[in-house]
């Protein structure tokens, strides 16, 4: 620890920007230098990514976001999802690896007959963290997807894709399955799941968020390092039944596995 705390200030910042956010938090607790060091801008910048600047300056808070220490900033983006792109989506950080999550809004999805009044109604609810998300009132032909650029993920990353929504106390239609599927628009590739979104048992896979949505996982997928040319789709669909009673907030994406 002595010869630690011999280096300078500046020696040690650099040593904690190759760990993680967790150790940088560690660290901090050992001594008052490894504290200043570990809570320096200089460490929580290499923690965000690369284009931070660049995407909370689409946020209405932009300037309140850039006037935070970045260790702040860090925190405040993990646990307050921002929203950007003119209201369409939001941005989060995974709090353990610092790797970008996005949800793209119902407003963001492609919805079949969204904009049919006789089909789905765009209702506004105090706990969404949108301006609208979208009500079905009756469809036989379901399809809702969802287009994220790989650009926009972090590499080296497996993602997972979740349909985020509740199900109103008059829905009927959703005991049978969803096919959903993940798929890429320069490539071949395709996943294809089932899945169910009543959450009553036994449905395992959908389950309650805590903000007062349910998810239900569409599929996975991993960005490739340099994979920045290509376009994930993420749908669900179901076309043999009538339903109603589904209301969509997004479609979520974050790392899976961390």
């Amino acid at each position: 620890m002595d010869m630690i705390n011999m280096l300078p200030v500046e020696c040690i910042s650099l040593i904690i920007s190759f760990t993680s956010p967790r150790d940088a938090c560690r660290s901090s607790v050992v001594s008052p230098v490894l504290r200043i060091a570990g809570d320096s801008d200089f460490v929580w910048e290499r923690f965000l990514p690369q284009d931070y600047e660049q995407i909370i300056s689409q946020s209405p808070s932009s300037s309140s976001l850039n006037s935070m220490s970045k260790k702040n900033l860090y925190f405040r983006l993990c646990s307050h999802p921002i929203i950007i792109s003119n209201g369409n989506m939001s941005f989060a950080l995974e709090k353990q690896s610092g790797k970008k999550c996005y949800m793209v809004c119902a407003r963001g999805l492609t919805i079949a007959w969204g904009d049919t009044p006789a089909y789905w109604h765009w209702i506004t609810l105090p706990h969404s963290r949108f301006a609208e998300v979208a009500e079905l009132k009756l469809v036989w032909w379901l399809d809702i997807k969802a287009c994220i650029e790989t650009k926009d993920l972090s590499p080296g990353t497996t993602y997972a894709a979740y349909l985020v929504y509740q199900l109103s106390q008059h829905r009927y239609g959703f005991e049978s399955p969803l096919v959903s599927r993940i798929s890429y628009q320069q490539s071949d590739v395709v996943t294809v799941h089932s899945v169910i979104l009543d959450p009553r048992p036994p449905r395992p896979r959908a389950r309650d968020r805590g903000d007062g949505w349910i998810e239900v996982e569409i599929g996975e997928f991993f960005v490739e390092q340099g994979d920045d040319d290509d376009v994930v789709e993420c749908s669900v669909k179901e076309v043999s039944n009538s339903k109603r009673g589904l209301i969509v907030e997004g479609i979520e994406v974050r790392p899976k596995g961390i």
